[in-house]
């Protein structure tokens, strides 16, 4: 569980607009599309990356990209993210800074990280820094994970009810957190819609974050087939 509370923006964009677009008639209908905006992300004063996203749930989604970058190693590590649209950006602030006026980069030697990345191919080009396979031999599942036919089925159905963009507009990925314990299993607990997947399971990830939810007994779902990436990003 996290323990200071952290200062968030809540900035979330609309996540459709509407469009004239002309019909197989030549007739002019209103049609609503998904957005896309890019979001530079500052750590500390230090510029990280732009992302592309629909903007859906820009906050969680800054945290749960530095969590499965690892570029920081527990939500505590954190002040304060603060979106801002008119720039197109979003400052991260730690309490490195905060506190003690140095910044994450100067307390923590990154450098050989950030030098190191790979590209991969899902959703188009992705980036990742350092090892893509570092700590991944240190995870282990419970003893006795499990997933019964009708929590598979209750979970595609609840997902199948769900209201989203992509009913909407189309042209989307979605990823839930659903849980697989007690009363309510398959229900939806985070459900995030993004132009890409790899966006919306950083999202599920910085929500889990913020909220102090674990992943042990929960269910991971997405639209889309499953990269390496997504597989990683997951674990």
């Amino acid at each position: 569980m996290k323990k200071h509370a952290i200062e968030l923006s809540n900035s979330a964009r609309p996540s459709t607009v509407e469009v004239m677009a002309i019909n197989e008639r030549g007739e002019e209908v209103p049609t609503p599309i998904a957005g896309e905006h890019p979001l530079t992300v500052y750590v500390d004063k230090r510029e990280m990356l732009t992302l592309m996203t629909l903007g859906a749930a820009p906050e969680a989604l800054v945290v749960g990209w530095l969590r499965n970058q690892r570029l920081l190693k527990n939500v505590d590590e954190i002040a304060a993210v603060q979106v801002d649209w008119d720039t197109q950006s979003v400052a991260v602030t730690t309490r490195y800074l905060k506190d003690h006026g140095k910044t994450v980069w100067e307390v923590r030697d990154v450098e050989d990280r950030l030098a190191h990345k790979t590209v991969t191919t899902g959703c188009g080009q992705g980036t990742v820094f350092g090892d893509l396979m570092a700590e991944i031999d240190d995870i282990s599942l419970p003893d006795a994970p499990s997933l019964s036919e009708e929590v598979l089925y209750g979970v595609m159905d609840n997902v199948r009810r769900h209201e989203s963009i992509y009913k909407q507009a189309g042209a989307v990925h979605g990823c839930a957190l659903c849980s697989n314990a007690g009363e309510n299993r398959s229900e939806i607990l985070f459900f995030v819609e993004d132009v890409g997947r790899h966006n919306a399971v950083d999202a599920i990830a910085g929500l889990m974050w913020l909220n102090g939810i674990s992943g042990d007994d929960k269910i991971f779902y997405t639209t889309g087939r499953l990269t390496s990436e997504m597989v990683i990003k997951s674990a």
